[in-house]
């Protein structure tokens, strides 16, 4: 395993016994973060994100990981999050192929992919089945997201 993906397995280790504070100190300053839920997000706000779903969990997400790889410049890996997403009350398998790119040893840029369509189902129920194919939703759901990593960061940091 070469240091970059040591990296990849610290960070989802850390992920995996809810310590965020390690999964930040695998980003590099200038981090960049990217999903379908949160959109961009940058630098303090990436791990602040990780921070506040951590917390509001309270011990109810599971995290697994596989198929890391990666080289001197960039890397992937898989992930599962499960978690009982609160507003709904409905529990979500959400399915992520991670993508990464490496700066001095640390991780730079960090891409999430998953089915939007298919989280939204699950954590949406009814709405996600009829709107969550649609940017709107999309984009609502992203709206929420970042309101709800401010409010955090106001209240706790």
């Amino acid at each position: 395993m070469n240091t970059h993906e040591q990296i990849i397995e610290e960070f989802y280790a850390a992920f995996a016994s809810q310590n965020p504070e390690t999964m930040a100190s695998c980003y590099h300053p200038d981090i960049v973060f990217e999903d379908p839920a949160f959109g961009k997000l940058h630098g303090k706000d990436v791990a602040d994100m990780w921070h506040m779903l951590i917390d509001r969990a309270k011990g109810n997400l599971h995290i697994s990981f596989s198929d890391i790889h990666a080289n001197d410049k960039s890397g992937n890996a898989k992930w599962v999050a499960k978690y009982h997403f609160a507003k709904t009350n409905r529990n979500v398998v959400n399915k992520i192929h991670a993508y990464f790119e490496f700066k001095d040893g640390l991780i730079i840029k960090h891409n999430d992919h998953f089915d939007f369509h298919t989280w939204s189902k699950q954590a949406l129920g009814i709405t996600g089945i009829l709107l969550g194919w649609s940017s709107f939703l999309r984009k609502k759901v992203q709206r929420q997201a970042l309101e709800s990593l401010r409010k955090y960061q106001q209240k706790t940091l």
